[in-house]
C-alpha cells in the first residue's frame, strides 16, 4: 500500500513586508503590515495586538522586537548582507560555547613556568607569546639560540601552542624576552611558583 502524498501547505505572505503572515510581529515595519493584517489576515493575530499601535506598550513592544533584530542581517543570493554588516562583524568577534556562553578573550600576558622531570632534568615552559603577535616558530629558534639548548613549540595540557626549553632559564628570559620583543611589557610577564602566578616585575 503506496503512502500518502501530503498536501502543501499553502502560505500567506505579507503584502508589505514580504515574510509569512505570522512572522509580520518580528519584522522591523511590524507597524506598517498591521492594516494590511487586519483587512487579509484577521485570524492570524489577536486584534488587541492588532490595535495598540498607537499605545506607548505597542511601541515598547516593537522596540523590544527591534533591538532582538540588530544582530541580523537578511543575505542575498551572491552571498552579500544587505543589512546588518557592522552589527555581523561584531558578532563574529565573539565566540560562543555550547549553552550560548561567551568565550573570554585571554588576558595579554605571558606565563613562565618551570617543571623539574625526573628529580634532574628541568623545563622551562613559556606561554602567551602569540598574544602579542609573537610568531611562535621563531621565537623558539631564538630562545634556544640564546640560552644555546633545545627549544621547540609544543601543543600544552590545554591545546594550546607552548614553548618548551630545555633546562632552567627562568634566570635571563624575562630581560631576554623585553629586549627582544619590544611590544612584550615587563608587567604582562608572570612566573608560576607553587602554583600560583607571581609577577616577573
Amino acid at each position: 500500500m503506496a503512502a500518502e502524498k501530503p498536501a502543501p501547505v499553502r502560505v500567506l505572505y505579507c503584502g508589505v513586508c514580504g515574510l509569512p503572515a505570522e512572522y509580520c510581529e518580528f519584522s522591523p515595519d511590524f507597524e506598517r503590515c498591521k492594516p494590511w493584517l487586519r483587512a487579509n489576515a484577521p485570524g492570524v493575530y489577536p486584534e488587541e495586538l492588532l490595535a495598540s499601535s498607537s499605545s506607548a506598550a505597542g511601541a515598547a513592544d516593537v522596540d523590544k522586537v527591534g533591538e532582538r533584530l540588530q544582530g541580523f542581517g537578511i543575505s542575498a543570493a551572491d552571498g552579500s548582507t544587505s543589512a546588518g554588516d557592522a552589527s555581523a562583524s561584531k558578532q563574529e568577534e565573539v565566540k560562543r560555547l555550547p549553552g550560548g556562553k561567551v568565550k573570554k578573550k585571554d588576558k595579554q600576558e605571558v606565563v613562565i613556568e618551570k617543571i623539574v622531570r625526573n628529580k634532574r632534568k628541568c623545563v622551562t615552559v613559556v606561554k602567551g607569546l602569540e598574544l602579542f603577535g609573537v610568531k611562535l616558530s621563531d621565537a623558539s629558534k631564538k630562545l634556544g639560540k640564546k640560552f644555546a639548548t633545545g627549544a621547540s613549540v609544543v601543543k600544552g595540557p590545554t591545546e594550546k601552542e607552548q614553548i618548551d626549553v630545555q633546562g632552567d632559564i627562568s634566570y635571563d628570559i624575562v630581560e631576554f624576552i623585553t629586549d627582544t620583543w619590544p611590544d612584550v611589557p615587563e608587567s604582562a610577564i608572570f612566573f608560576i611558583e607553587d602554583g600560583r602566578k607571581v609577577p616577573a616585575a
